[in-house]
């Protein structure tokens, strides 16, 4: 049976989405295509780039819990969301005027702008319980994905223009690009802002941060004996973690092992511009599937494809491997993504959504840690970069056996303090 959907649920799903269509900007011109290529023309290493993706993960790992327990608290989520949007703005914008080779002052506003892009994100997800119903979830996750791939072509299109029209090794070209995304991301948070409000909270008590790290800790000790949410949650750590690193680190990696003979800055940036438009129906085609076949079966498949991705980014020689591999990471990055996100939303209380968001993040940050630091240890180590990348395949392995443990229908659950 069809569910009906009211005009006010569509305004606020719409408004939901689109938030993923700005946001995706900073994923592509910053995490992954025009920050890191200015980066390494500033440092002489993209590579080194991994640590400070690192430290980011680490800032943001131990905020979010605490944030997100304070948040649940009647009308603080909206502003909390605001807090970190802003700051991620700010500091995309800020990264265009850091003068030319000061590397140090880049890293240090790089780290502040994903600081704000990872801290809105931990309210953004926990916003999907508000948005709409358990029903939708997977579609509607996964239409924020989707779209967001192809939304995020506009402005990184532009901005790869404005590079190559001024010159790839001219830094003027990239830092025009990082106007493009600030702009863009804070024109489609504005709808965001105005529709959507917190509808399940936690009433406001005395105290609310001595509380918050109170209630904090509670949930700590009986999320251990939730044994779905406890289970996904390891299983997200592992698996995440391989996910987010490839974002990251495919264009060091790409360039470090093939060269810039073989692979040129532009090349690289145009196959990057492809994986968004590919990624755009596969991310739409994951939410369907998971609708037929489950929400973990899917998981499950996206996974397998990352693990044969591996496989196939430590053989790749030539600039066809290239295109190949951007087609095997779009099939499957925002299927993984969008239905990790609506699974933990249906199994968490929804009056506790940011706290339990909160612990969701900091597995999925504190993952993020280890991935790009592995590939920077192991390419400094053995001097040779295509090794790096068999760094995370255990990451895969484990988070999809940890999987096999999960059962196939979710029930929200329910605390022990909350039942009688």
């Amino acid at each position: 049976m069809t569910q009906k959907v009211t005009r006010e649920q569509r305004i606020r799903e719409i408004s939901w989405i689109l938030y993923d269509c700005g946001n995706s900007a900073y994923s592509m011109a910053i995490t992954t295509a025009l920050f890191p290529v200015l980066f390494g023309m500033f440092s002489g290493n993209s590579m080194t780039l991994g640590y400070f993706n690192s430290l980011a993960s680490i800032i943001i790992a131990l905020l979010s819990p605490i944030l997100g327990t304070i948040a649940d608290y009647k009308d603080k989520k909206k502003r909390f969301f605001f807090f970190f949007f802003a700051l991620g703005v700010l500091m995309t914008a800020a990264l265009a005027f850091v003068p030319n080779g000061q590397w140090r002052a880049l890293a240090f506003i790089y780290i502040l702008s994903g600081v704000g892009f990872s801290g809105a994100n931990i309210f953004y997800d926990s916003f999907l319980t508000d948005v709409t119903t358990d029903e939708r979830m997977d579609m509607i996750s996964a239409r924020g994905f989707a779209y967001g791939y192809i939304a995020s072509i506009f402005p990184f299109g532009i901005s790869l223009a404005v590079v190559y029209f001024m010159g790839m090794d001219v830094a003027l070209g990239y830092q025009i690009g990082f106007l493009i995304t600030a702009v863009w991301w804070a024109l489609l948070t504005v709808p965001m802002l105005r529709y959507v409000r917190q509808v399940y909270y936690v009433e406001p008590e005395p105290q609310p941060i001595r509380n918050s790290f109170i209630r904090l800790g509670t949930t700590f000790k009986e999320i251990r004996h939730l044994k779905v949410a406890f289970l996904f949650l390891l299983a997200y750590f592992f698996y995440i973690d391989g996910v987010d690193t490839i974002i990251k680190m495919v264009v060091p990696y790409a360039t470090s092992v093939l060269g810039s003979d073989a692979l040129d800055t532009f090349t690289l940036l145009a196959i990057l511009l492809i994986i968004q438009i590919v990624a755009f129906p596969c991310a739409l085609l994951f939410g369907r599937l998971a609708n037929r076949f489950g929400t973990l079966t899917m998981i499950r498949v996206a996974i397998a494809i990352y693990i044969i991705t591996v496989f196939f980014a430590y053989s790749m020689s030539t600039l066809t491997h290239v295109f190949i591999l951007g087609g095997m990471v779009a099939l499957a990055q925002g299927g993984i993504q969008a239905l990790s996100r609506s699974y933990f939303a249906r199994i968490i209380p929804k009056e506790k959504s940011n706290e339990f968001f909160g612990f969701y993040n900091i597995f999925g940050k504190f993952a993020a840690i280890l991935g790009p630091a592995v590939m920077s240890l192991i390419e400094g180590a053995t001097g040779v970069a295509k090794y790096s990348i068999l760094g995370i395949l255990p990451l895969f392995i484990i988070g999809f056996i940890l999987t096999l443990f999960l059962p196939k229908q979710t029930e929200r659950m329910v605390m022990p303090s909350d039942t009688p």
